[in-house]
């Protein structure tokens, strides 16, 4: 399975295509709506949230309501591109001075972009770098997720910090509802608590023109034993899913289970003891968050990214107008002051993505059926092994 988007900020719309998803997965416009909207969500999010109505368009690969094995194309327009439309035209006899963008913004790909490319208006490089791009991927992500869901695995995601204010509680039991119970709080967060001190801090950003970052969580449950290979550097799921999380505008770091903290811990208070539970072989504890030698260990898979601030500042950095190589102010659009909650939501179809390609891999079959019957057998195969290698 692979996908590809296509795509500016302000331009007529944003196209994806993902193909390899089996036949007879059951995919209507409406599959997308709610992810979608997700999207938008926490407090802190800029006026763009409610310009975009973001209406997937599905273009092909989809008859009378089931996907059909050939290529899924979709389309998003961008409500907004009628404000844009001969800023953004792709006529030449269009081209236009307005809204061109001479100064680059400190931590965007505005500067390196411009060298790169060679462009002196920077809006080329941003209106493509922009995280507009990310609703295509989510769009994407609906499709691998309501795959998996086929396969019995959920993924769900939440703020465990904003700024400094971190949220110290526990995944609650999983429940069909609790994504909606999460969803339902300003940021996102577990702890109603938590959730109202880092609107707080939002708040106090927002009037001294600033931005903040914070680290989401992603949880996904029900995932079978054995994804991914240790054969060799580039099978290891947890290099794919670093590497995902990565390419979202923002991440700077990642961690699989304890991550940074299993380092300053000695080992016996960090990998998974292997014990019997009820008569089943099974762990004492999830510290390596369900990934171990570069595979499923079968428990809940457990990441963590870290999004840094926002680089478009209401109260602007300093920066240099390149063409006179003149210090200034760096150049403001119209941005978010925290979008971590929406960052999470992403996360949830990054790693969809990733781990549909993984079940495909490991089971592959053209039809939904068929993979279904393949994963179901792989689990019962695994389960007895589980119960005890005596009886074989």
């Amino acid at each position: 399975m692979r996908f590809l988007t296509a795509g500016e900020s302000h331009g007529r719309a944003l196209i994806g295509i993902i193909e390899g998803v089996p036949a007879h997965l059951h995919l209507s416009e409406d599959d997308f709506k709610k992810d979608l909207a997700r999207r938008k969500l926490g407090f802190g999010r800029g006026t763009r949230q409610k310009i975009e109505q973001d209406h997937v368009q599905i273009l092909s690969g989809v008859r009378h309501g089931k996907t059909i094995g050939s290529p899924i194309a979709l389309m998003i327009e961008n409500q907004d591109f009628k404000n844009w439309e001969k800023i953004m035209s792709v006529k030449e006899e269009d081209k236009t001075s307005d809204r061109e963008v001479l100064v680059p913004r400190p931590g965007h790909a505005d500067f390196v972009g411009a060298l790169k490319y060679d462009f002196d208006d920077m809006r080329n490089i941003l209106e493509r770098s922009s995280a507009r791009e990310t609703t295509m991927r989510v769009a994407l992500g609906c499709v691998a997720k309501k795959f998996l869901s086929e396969l019995g695995i959920s993924i769900l995601s939440r703020v465990i910090q904003i700024g400094s204010i971190k949220d110290e509680a526990q995944w609650p039991v999983f429940s069909n509802d609790l994504q909606e119970v999460i969803d339902a709080t300003d940021l996102r967060a577990i702890s109603q608590e938590a959730n109202q001190k880092m609107k707080v801090e939002i708040e106090q950003a927002q009037k001294e023109g600033d931005t903040l970052g914070g680290i989401f969580e992603v949880c996904v449950f029900g995932l079978p034993i054995g994804l991914g290979s240790y054969t060799q550097w580039n099978h290891r799921i947890e290099g794919k899913l670093a590497q995902a999380f990565m390419s979202l505008n923002a991440i700077k770091g990642i961690e699989i289970g304890e991550g940074f903290l299993s380092a300053q811990k000695r080992g016996s208070l960090v990998h998974d003891e292997i014990i019997l539970n009820h008569g089943m072989i099974d762990h004492a504890s999830n510290r390596s968050g369900g990934i171990t030698g570069g595979m499923t260990t079968g428990q809940n898979l457990v990441l963590r990214a870290a999004m840094k601030p926002l680089s478009t500042l209401k109260k602007p950095l300093r920066s240099v107008e390149l063409s006179r190589v003149k210090e200034t102010e760096a150049h403001f659009e119209r941005s978010d002051i925290c979008a971590v909650p929406a960052a999470g939501v992403i996360g949830e179809s990054l790693a969809a993505l990733v781990l549909t390609q993984e079940v495909l891999a490991k089971f592959g079959g053209d039809s939904l059926q068929e993979i279904i019957l393949r994963v179901r057998a792989w689990r019962e195969q695994t389960s007895q092994k589980l119960k005890g290698y005596e009886s074989q």
